[in-house]
């Protein structure tokens, strides 16, 4: 399957996942379902809920219950872009007003809130332990990475396992646990269960890698928001790493009063010294291959993850977790 044919074929349960979505915000307070409807209506391709999906046909699961748990996975992502977009006071998600910038922070965050706790009542409602395990440790681990990346914010010290350790809590986490979702459903036994986990893991991984990336060398149109939005906010991904790393120490010097005079910077002087930082850092990125390099290290964990997938017998479904596995470095660049 093509990526375009594996998200036709999956069109309709991924609208079953919005259904499902909309209802874990449903509440006699008004404005969650508002936001609620804000939200599912700005879009979005769903990943999250598709790689559930895609695992449990795999292993032959194709019971209902899987829309629900993809809601509730969505839910899960959803409620930390509720929080992200307030900690990073970003003005708009996928192209709409962010939540917190129409309703307040104040509120933005309680919504997020609510998310998280509804999530974990629909699940024990379930009554499926290993699936609680799966999300508890999830969530526990996304809250971990995003504490350290707060923490790390601006430090140009920080290393490639730290950067790793935040974006395998950031995007991996989550991925590898649908993928583990799916398993659990069609009650694959303990070492099909990791293998599919793993494979979620090192793809989210690598998803998230590739997001890094193209945050400095796609078409704005395309990434849906501002190039170079990381800088400014003071995010140190792989590109900034491998410079870091690689430049001598005068460039490396240099690197680091950028990082320190962008984060945080505001007034229109600013902006076009924003404007002139980023110019010089893509500079240098292609002067020590800073961006080839950070694109072969996800290719490398695309080719770990779909490995994880050789216990299973070839199927459609297969071909379609290795197609998204692949897709994760095929986004406009």
């Amino acid at each position: 399957m093509t990526t375009d044919e594996i998200f036709s074929h999956y069109g309709d349960e991924l609208r079953s996942v919005e259904t499902e979505l909309l209802s874990i915000f449903e509440s006699a307070t008004p404005i969650i379902p508002l936001i609620g409807r804000h939200i599912i209506e700005g879009g979005g391709k769903r990943i999250r809920p598709l790689f559930l999906l895609m695992a449990a046909d795999m292993c032959g699961f194709h019971g209902k219950a899987r829309a629900l748990y993809g809601a509730v996975i969505e839910a899960i992502h959803t409620s930390s872009l509720l929080h992200d977009d307030v900690i990073d006071e970003a003005e708009t998600r996928r192209g709409n007003k962010s939540a917190h910038k129409i309703w307040g922070n104040q509120i933005a965050i309680l919504v997020g809130d609510y998310l998280y706790s509804n999530c974990i009542r629909i699940v024990v409602a379930l009554k499926d332990q290993k699936i609680m395990e799966a999300l508890s440790v999830a969530t526990t681990r996304m809250s971990e990475g995003e504490i350290l990346q707060l923490d790390k914010t601006g430090d140009s010290s920080i290393t490639a396992d730290e950067y790793f350790t935040i974006i395998s809590a950031k995007t991996g986490i989550l991925i590898s646990t649908a993928c583990r979702i799916g398993a659990i459903l069609a009650g694959q036994d303990a070492e099909r269960k990791d293998a599919l986990a793993e494979f979620g893991l090192k793809t989210g991984i690598a998803f998230q890698l590739a997001d890094d990336i193209l945050d400095y060398v796609a078409l704005q149109d395309d990434l849906g928001k501002k190039l170079g939005k990381d800088l400014e906010e003071g995010k140190i991904t792989m590109p900034m790493i491998h410079l870091l790393k690689t430049a001598p120490d005068r460039e490396r010097q240099e690197v680091i009063r950028i990082i320190r005079e962008t984060v945080g910077a505001a007034g229109s002087g600013a902006v076009r010294q924003r404007e002139a930082n980023l110019k010089r850092i893509t500079g240098l990125f292609s002067a020590y291959n800073s961006i080839e390099e950070s694109f072969n290290i996800a290719r490398g964990l695309v080719a770990e993850a779909k490995a994880k997938l050789l216990p299973f017998p070839d199927s459609k479904y297969k071909q379609a977790l290795l197609a998204m596995s692949d897709y994760t470095l095929q986004r406009n660049k």
